[in-house]
């Protein structure tokens, strides 16, 4: 009997939801049950609750005590209980996880926002900025005051922020056993750089190449996630990336549509 509440949440299949349904009513009804106000409330035929019931019985859910007369069981109740602790913790995980990322995002106030006003939305230095006022393409409603210079969680957006995608530049740095830092030419690299919004480097000798060229690397630990998210806002990136990171940054790129070069400064 206690397998079938092993199988978590009832949405999992459309016979473990509608056996929960038919349980809830009877719960709600007992003993008096009939089956056509059953049927009705939840949609399905007579005959279908009725077939239902008898599996109900023979899984031991609920107890028959004569015509139109039936319990939910302990047994019944435990499944009740368990089910509806997953839908619980479901809801839980739509509402806070889910929906809340969709319906509130983060920007930073250019000036003093109240609570309800709207604001314009611009996308400078790869950050979300929301300003007071219908003066952009793009806008919101704040969800909570905030000074300028702070955060402010904002909600019911309206039209398209405006803005080009970076570029990324790849320096790949040879692996030390090829030579490391050594082999590119430093000064190429501060050179370009100075055309890049951001620096970042991957590997200890992209670090090691990033010093000779007198560069403070923005993202020290690039991942291919981080340089990805810094063009996809807007930034170009210089990476220094050591020969075997290569593909990883090159991938993610390409998976979201970044316009990138790789060139060789040895």
């Amino acid at each position: 009997m206690a397998d079938d509440a092993d199988d978590a949440s009832v949405l999992r299949s459309k016979r473990n939801a509608t056996q929960y349904q038919i349980l809830v009513e009877i719960a709600e009804r007992q003993p008096a049950v009939s089956q056509r106000e059953i049927a009705d409330e939840i949609g399905i035929t007579s005959q279908a609750v009725s077939n239902y019931l008898q599996d109900l019985v023979e899984r031991e859910y609920v107890r028959k005590h004569g015509r139109g007369r039936y319990e939910v069981t302990k047994e019944g109740v435990d499944w009740l209980i368990s089910q509806t602790d997953g839908l619980r913790e479901f809801v839980s995980h739509v509402s806070e996880e889910v929906i809340g990322q969709v319906e509130v995002d983060t920007a930073i106030a250019t000036a003093d926002v109240s609570e309800g006003a709207t604001v314009s939305l611009t996308m400078r230095d790869g950050v979300l900025r929301a300003t007071p006022g219908e003066t952009g393409g793009a806008t919101a409603v704040a969800v909570s005051d905030a000074e300028a210079g702070r955060d402010v969680g904002i909600t019911d957006f309206d039209g398209v922020v405006d803005y080009d995608y970076g570029a990324v530049t790849v320096v790949t740095v040879p692996p030390i056993r090829d030579g490391g830092s050594a082999e590119v030419d430093a000064d190429a690299v501060a050179e370009r750089a100075s055309d890049h919004d951001l620096v970042a480097v991957a590997g200890n000798e992209a670090v090691a190449l990033a010093d000779a060229a007198g560069l403070d690397p923005d993202v020290r630990f690039a991942t291919d996630e981080a340089v990805t998210e810094a063009a996809t806002r807007g930034l170009d990136v210089l990476l220094l990336a050591v020969g075997d990171r290569l593909a990883a940054h090159t991938d993610g790129l390409r998976n979201q549509n970044v316009a990138y070069e790789v060139v060789d400064l040895t």
